[in-house]
């Protein structure tokens, strides 16, 4: 089951109740939604080269990856909101699986381009280790229990923002609230017991990192396996309604294809920003920027004075790593939900869903700062380049994942059902 908030797999339907075993039946292929496409992609080619020319060519690059993962996001429907909570409520490790497919294939490239010491630009790749302590615990589990209440991840809001789905924005805007209530409060959220964090390369070198990544990552499919058989949980294959080379724009990619796309272009921003994909810091910024377009004077605050996030905010938005592989996020997936007859605006919403999307939204933007990063830029980016504390993060969010399934009724939205859809 899936709330208003999350997006359905590409133009394909399961038979109610699938009291039958008979095959899916896709429906028919929707037109392309010319003057959306129009629209982004003329939005993609002048914002790209805007910030090409005045910001320079690493800058432009970083957008164009981001167009690239929002149009991969959208067409294999890249779960992890949804991963988890298949895995927590009837033991479907399927997504878990392609999580381990993303992160392996990530890490080989992150830690390849570590292992020479410069990225395409000449940089130092930043390969620091994230710190272990409270924040990272209490923030993981914080911003799972927000993913299943707001519907959406990070990564997820911005996909499905792009394409159309309007009740989302509500997530996404209790994200930046979350983030500004973080930075605002930061005083408060600074001295939590931590420990230094633990690079994997310090240890055994880039190989031995990667190598201790992969065999990690095949053990998780093998016990995700295991799992699978013991639970049956229901099928969830689905139809894509394009066929041959029209279902790459056209059609939904299998979850396997997306994961590797999806690696293959986190490594790409790795090698031309010398740090790994993030998504949650840009909307401190924005929330930042905002205020000060109000009259406040956010750059007062304790968090904006430290001396990197005074420079980001001094500066422009379109300098910020973050800020532009997010906006190309957004854009890369409204090109993709066009081209595929998809895109269209969606405004009906319950009032419990809306409440609850608000409200985790404001748990992500919190749980997202107080744990440096998401599921993206603590979860991907710290196991791809060998760092101890994405482990940890991953085992607290599965944590607030039950959690999240717990309190999931009280705002009216279901969870995934041991009977739903058996042959």
């Amino acid at each position: 089951m899936t709330s208003s908030l999350e997006l359905p797999r590409l133009r394909s339907v399961i038979t109610p109740a699938a009291t039958s075993c008979a095959a899916p039946v896709p429906e028919p292929q929707q037109p392309v939604r010319r003057l959306p496409l129009v629209i982004f992609g003329v939005l993609a080619v002048a914002l790209s080269s805007y910030v090409t020319a005045v910001h320079g060519l690493p800058q432009g690059l970083l957008l164009i990856i981001g167009v690239g993962l929002g149009f991969a996001l959208f067409h294999s429907r890249f779960g992890f909101t949804s991963a988890w909570r298949q895995l927590i409520a009837v033991g479907n490790g399927q997504g878990l699986r392609a999580h381990a497919l993303l992160l392996g294939t990530a890490a080989t490239l992150v830690m390849l381009i570590a292992a020479t010491g410069s990225t395409l630009f000449g940089s130092t790749p930043n390969t620091n280790p994230g710190q272990i302590g409270l924040p990272l615990f209490l923030g993981a589990a914080v911003f799972a229990i927000g993913m299943q209440l707001g519907g959406a991840c990070a990564s997820g809001t911005l996909f499905a923002v792009g394409s159309g789905q309007t009740s989302i924005v509500i997530t996404l805007l209790g994200f930046i609230a979350g983030s500004v209530i973080y930075t605002a409060g930061y005083p408060a959220f600074t001295g939590w017991p931590q420990v230094p964090g633990v690079a994997l390369a310090d240890h055994v070198g880039w190989f031995g990192a990667w190598a201790i990544t992969i065999a990690a990552l095949v053990i998780i499919v093998g016990v995700t396996r295991v799992v699978q058989r013991r639970r049956n949980p229901p099928p969830t294959d689905v139809v894509p309604t394009a066929r041959g080379l029209s279902r790459i724009v056209r059609g939904s990619w299998p979850i396997l294809v997306g994961a590797v796309v999806l690696g293959v272009l986190a490594g790409a921003v790795f090698l031309v920003s010398g740090g790994t994909w993030g998504v949650t810091y840009a909307f401190g910024l924005w929330g930042a920027k905002f205020l000060q377009l109000l009259g406040f004077q956010p750059e007062l605050w304790a968090f904006w004075q430290l001396p990197a996030n005074a420079k980001a905010l001094a500066a422009s938005a379109w300098q910020d790593k973050t800020t532009l592989t997010d906006v190309g996020i957004m854009i890369g997936a409204g090109i993709a939900a066009a081209a595929a007859g998809a895109w269209k605006l969606h405004t009906r919403i319950p009032w419990r869903t809306a409440v609850a999307a608000l409200l985790g939204g404001i748990l992500m933007g919190i749980g997202a700062r107080l744990a440096g990063g998401c599921n993206i830029g603590a979860y991907l980016g710290g196991i791809s380049r060998g760092s101890l504390h994405g482990w940890l993060w991953a085992a607290f969010a599965l944590g607030g994942t039950w959690v999240g399934l717990k309190l999931r009724p009280l705002f009216g939205l279901g969870n995934p059902k041991p009977n739903d859809s058996i042959c």
